[in-house]
C-alpha cells in the first residue's frame, strides 16, 4: 500500500523495476554510457554461394547458378511458360534476349502489373546466412511495387553482391533508400499454421546467380 491506499498494478511492476536496480550504479548521463559497437562481421566456413542456395533453398526459392544471364532468363521463363515481364528502367537489354519486357517508365499502373507474367529485377545485396535478398530502389531494381504485385519475381544476383552476415551487409547499404528484404517468397500463416503463400508479394521467387 502506499499511503494507506492500495497500490495499482503499475505502481507494483514499478517497484519491482525499482527494486531490481536498486544495486545498479546511476550514471550521470545516460547519453555517455558507451555503447559497445564490435559485431562480427564476416565468419569463415561454407563458401558465401553454396550458403546462399541452401538458406534459399530451405525457404521454398528457386535458385540457379548461371553463367549467362540472357541465357538463363530465357530458360527460367521457358519453363513457367512466361513471356512479358514487368522491367525497372535500368534493367540492362542484355538480359532481355527473347523477353516481352513493360518497362516501367513511366510507372505501370498496379492493375497492369497484375497482369503480367512477372518481373525482372536486379538487387543491390544478398546475405547468404539469412538467405536474404536485399533492393534498394537502383536502377535495375526499381521501386517497391515491382516486386509485390506481380506473383512471380526473377532477380538477377551477382556472385560480388553476396556477403556473409547481416553486418556485413548493412555496411554496403545506404539507409536513407527504401529498403526491401526478401527471405523467400512471400508466406503467411494464420492461428492454426496454414501456410499461405503470396499474400505480401510473389508466389514464386527465383534467383539467378552469376
Amino acid at each position: 500500500m502506499v499511503g494507506g491506499e492500495p497500490m495499482s498494478a503499475r505502481d507494483r511492476i514499478l517497484a519491482r523495476v525499482r527494486s531490481a536496480l536498486s544495486d545498479v550504479p546511476r550514471e550521470e548521463n545516460p547519453d555517455d554510457v558507451p555503447v559497445p559497437r564490435e559485431y562480427e562481421r564476416s565468419r569463415s566456413g561454407v563458401d558465401v554461394v553454396e550458403l546462399l542456395v541452401d538458406r534459399l533453398t530451405d525457404y521454398r526459392a528457386q535458385v540457379r547458378e548461371a553463367p549467362d544471364v540472357a541465357e538463363a532468363v530465357m530458360e527460367a521463363l521457358t519453363r513457367r511458360d512466361a513471356r512479358r515481364l514487368a522491367v525497372p528502367a535500368g534493367v540492362p537489354d542484355a538480359w532481355l534476349n527473347s523477353v516481352e519486357a513493360i518497362r516501367d517508365d513511366p510507372p505501370l499502373p498496379n492493375v497492369e502489373l497484375n497482369g503480367l507474367d512477372g518481373v525482372l529485377t536486379g538487387c543491390a545485396v544478398a546475405i547468404a546466412e539469412t538467405g536474404t535478398i536485399v533492393l534498394d530502389a537502383g536502377p535495375d531494381q526499381g521501386r517497391r511495387a515491382l516486386t509485390l504485385v506481380p506473383d512471380y519475381h526473377l532477380c538477377v544476383v551477382r556472385r560480388d553482391q553476396i556477403v556473409r552476415t547481416v553486418p556485413e551487409a548493412v555496411e554496403r547499404l545506404d539507409p536513407s533508400r527504401p529498403l526491401t528484404w526478401i527471405s523467400g517468397p512471400s508466406a503467411t500463416s494464420d492461428i492454426e499454421l496454414n501456410r499461405v503463400e503470396g499474400v505480401h508479394g510473389p508466389r514464386t521467387l527465383e534467383v539467378l546467380i552469376v
